[in-house]
């Protein structure tokens, strides 16, 4: 057992403060005397750590001492046999799980609801996706996790394919059974990578679905900077015994950056020492913060928070009952017109609002006057914009047709079309609304009318629309039709 109230990179950064140390390296501002207005802004303790790697400080590239005791205090906190800072965010560590197992022409079965990070490093390594498409639950109109049987129908149908991804839990908290998830893929020869965004808290808390490594993933990606009280953009990405450590971080070393940040290094560290003494505690006071505003705004009529009693035991197969995901369409809102109102009406900054739901995310840093405020204004906008929800769009995910993989249509020979011309083509970009940042079109896929009625649909509501080339999106990159 390791001593998890030490903070090894902590510990190096407050004693290089002790030094007298004239700084002839980068960054240029020399802990902040260069630059009097960052440093005013940001306070002469945050500059005087924005330091560069020197050999007190160890190196991210080649960690042999802090940064090596820090990921080994990591992922002892965390149950996996090893776990690497990543300071790219989990898209990075999500990215190079990809990268370690697929090359050109690899197969990867996923679902198709992923963040865009994963379809993005298939363009770039021309891994070839095989989708399981999720179910959609009708009244919600989420997509939800993959089942079994149908993670068993694709390794049979694709018995070449090198690993499985799993989102665990999706961002509205829906969780699969990973644990079969594993046991399947494993036994044809598969890893399984798990995309663990959301579920930092799932190893510090009681009475919340199973962790990817306690399920026997071979990685997880996990956004430390989300429900873990990090810096936004660091991460771990936790690996389990039978992956290679070297070669892993040969991998994470090709797109990682060189110049690793002591601010995010330090706050990853901090944040695993105080989740690995008070977590338990910690997460015990977050749910029951959600369980509390659940039930109050389940109590003013309309909107529906949602919870465990959606769990079927496949599709859904456990649910993360920490996300206040709320569905807002019998006020006759969308998510994202709630969104809005809260933002600009209440100062009230949701994590997310899509076309049927809001997302409030609540973790470490919040209070119960703050759950409170939220709750009530929920009420009163109930009260003051509620409307016939006629002309309603319901479905968040429609399950796309994939005519090629996403590097051929991304690199190949592409036109640009008005929207309504696209039609039954190809796409050759990305289509989101961000957040959650799951694609409405991946490159590769076929335009069907459906998709161009959600995505008008969407722009109306007031969604933020992200990846087209064209960012007001009256136009798409299509694959061109070769005579």
């Amino acid at each position: 057992m390791l001593d998890q109230s030490k903070a090894p990179i902590l510990e190096a950064l407050e004693e290089m403060k002790q030094n007298r140390l004239v700084p002839f390296d980068v960054p240029g501002h020399k802990h902040g005397k260069g630059n009097p207005d960052l440093t005013g802004f940001l306070g002469e303790k945050c500059l005087s750590v924005d330091v560069n790697s020197m050999k007190m400080l160890d190196n991210l590239c080649h960690p042999v001492s802090v940064i090596k005791e820090a990921e080994e205090l990591a992922a002892e906190a965390f149950g996996a046999a090893h776990a690497f800072f990543m300071v790219g965010g989990t898209t990075s560590a999500v990215q190079s799980m990809v990268l370690s197992v697929c090359g050109r022409g690899d197969k990867l079965i996923l679902p198709r609801n992923v963040h865009r990070s994963v379809i993005n490093v298939m363009i770039l390594c021309g891994a070839v996706p095989v989708y399981v498409n999720p179910d959609v639950e009708d009244r919600l109109g989420i997509a939800l996790g993959m089942r079994i049987s149908e993670v068993e129908r694709a390794i049979r149908e694709n018995p070449d394919a090198k690993a499985v991804f799993v989102n665990n839990p999706t961002y509205y908290g829906i969780c699969s059974n990973i644990k079969g998830i594993a046991k399947l893929a494993h036994t044809h020869g598969m890893k399984l990578l798990v995309d663990e965004a959301h579920g930092t808290h799932f190893y510090f808390g009681g009475e919340l679905p199973i962790t990817a490594m306690a399920a026997g993933a071979d990685m997880a990606a996990v956004s430390m900077h989300k429900s873990g009280g990090s810096l936004t953009q660091s991460s771990f990405l936790l690996t389990g015994s039978g992956v290679n450590q070297g070669y892993m971080r040969q991998i994470i070393n090709l797109t990682q950056t060189t110049s690793g940040s002591y601010l995010l290094l330090s706050s990853l560290d901090i944040s695993r020492r105080t989740l690995a003494l008070k977590g338990q505690e910690i997460f015990a006071k977050v749910k029951d913060m959600v369980e509390y505003a659940r039930g109050e705004i389940n109590q003013i009529g309309d909107y529906y928070a949602y919870s465990k009693e959606l769990v079927n035991g496949d599709s859904i197969y456990d649910f993360d009952i920490t996300k206040l995901s709320v569905n807002t369409l019998s006020v006759g809102l969308a998510g994202i017109e709630v969104y809005d109102l809260l933002r600009d009406e209440y100062d009230i900054q949701a994590e997310f609002g899509d076309i049927g739901n809001i997302l409030a995310y609540v973790s470490v840093g919040d209070r119960p006057r703050d759950i409170e405020r939220l709750v009530s204004a929920l009420a009163e906008i109930r009260r003051l914009y509620k409307k016939d929800r006629t002309g309603q769009l319901t479905v968040e995910y429609i399950n796309p047709k994939v005519i090629c993989s996403p590097q051929e249509a991304f690199y190949g020979e592409k036109q640009s079309l008005p929207l309504a011309a696209c039609k039954n083509r190809v796409c050759a970009e990305f289509v989101m609304c961000y957040p959650p940042g799951i694609p409405i079109l991946a490159p590769g896929e076929l335009i069907t009318q459906d998709i161009l009625n959600y995505i008008v649909y969407a722009k109306e509501k007031g969604c933020s629309m992200t990846g087209p080339e064209d960012m007001e999106i009256t136009h798409l990159n299509v694959m061109k039709v070769t005579s």
